[in-house]
């Protein structure tokens, strides 16, 4: 069988009705060939049940975004694969995007990102998110971050570390391959998290972490911080 040109890996944690929204939105995607792969770290809900009638491939894998997007792409050989977020939305093209993007120079890459809400500091955080991303050549999860699945495997997938996981792989395929395609069309992500813990506290915490990982902080210890319970070995 010919591997698909392009997997769509997503990581869920009980994320029941906004999973099949999700989903819905991807069924053009699966028409034009791609393969839709939810991963499920464990969920209470019918997050599941869910994955199991809407996408391609519904797996159960050890929680943790690392250890579920890890498990998506090795059960799926596709040629790229792109990492989402549950509650993070594609543009309409995204999958010709990636191959345009891939195509020449670049092995990998992300979208710009827009927080999903009409509050002019989420619009400010946003386009801050952005350039740091084009200034550093780091990209994060909230921006779907797309790779060839050969450099994935090459540099190893994504640590398994309970956060940071994104910006762990940004800096190996940085290394391994130069910087990453940054598109400017955007994705669209929930801004949830901001307004359950207020915009300038998740501001705060967001850049308290991210220094701290980078001066050389446990991410485990990083992860209960950030309101991550330890998964259990």
């Amino acid at each position: 069988m010919t591997a698909p040109g392009l997997a769509i890996v997503i990581p869920v944690l009980n994320e029941g009705e906004r999973l099949r929204a999700a989903l819905h939105e991807l069924q053009p995607f699966r028409q034009r060939g791609a393969r839709v792969v939810v991963v499920d770290g464990g969920s209470s809900d019918d997050t599941l049940l869910i994955a199991q009638d809407h996408a391609d491939l519904a797996l159960v894998a050890p929680r943790g975004r690392a250890a579920q997007m890890n498990a998506g792409a090795a059960a799926c050989p596709a040629q790229m694969l792109l990492f989402l977020h549950a509650d993070t939305r594609l543009p309409a093209d995204a999958d010709a995007l990636v191959q345009r993007a891939t195509h020449a120079t670049h092995g990998w890459g992300r979208f710009d990102v827009r927080i999903d809400s009409p509050a002019l500091l989420l619009r400010f955080v946003s386009g801050a998110m952005n350039l740091r991303s084009r200034w550093t050549g780091i990209a994060t999860g909230d921006q779907a971050m797309f790779v060839r699945h050969d450099l994935f495997s090459a540099v190893g997938g994504f640590a398994d570390i309970p956060l940071m996981e994104d910006i762990a792989l940004s800096k190996a395929l940085k290394k391994k391959h130069g910087p990453p395609a940054c598109l400017a069309e955007r994705v669209s992500t929930s801004a949830r998290r901001w307004e359950q813990h207020g915009v300038w506290r998740t501001i705060w915490l967001m850049w308290r972490l991210r220094a701290a990982y980078f001066l050389g902080a446990d991410p485990a210890r990083l992860a209960v911080a950030y309101g991550y319970r330890p998964r259990q070995s």
